[in-house]
């Protein structure tokens, strides 16, 4: 299993959109939040995390597995998941889908 600590440096820009994200539904300030800060202290249950992963996926096109939802405790653990979900994206083929707003060039 990933450490959630090893994603967690302060600079971390997935760490700090996850932590500006639950900031933002929980309406509270996102300096109160770290990633060692649980879901049970945030009073996040299990209608929030399914937000909550609704809005992670779009925020960084990713595919959150449903299953996976049950294991998510703390806010690291969202952080290492985003992480993991990102390095496995990069490591699969590319799709012959061309990217949104990128022209290609048809000659």
């Amino acid at each position: 299993m990933v450490n959630p600590s090893e994603y967690t440096h302060p600079m971390d820009p997935v760490a700090e959109q996850v932590i500006a994200l639950i900031a933002k539904s929980k309406q509270i300030d996102p300096a109160t939040i770290t990633p060692e800060t649980t879901f049970d202290s945030l009073e996040i249950d299990s209608l929030d995390k399914i937000n909550l992963s609704f809005e992670v996926e779009e925020l960084f096109a990713i595919a959150i597995p449903d299953d996976s939802l049950n294991s998510l405790r703390t806010v690291g653990d969202v952080i290492a998941g985003v992480h993991r979900l990102q390095a496995a994206k990069s490591d699969s083929p590319a799709s012959d889908k061309p990217t949104p707003g990128v022209e290609t060039d048809p000659a």
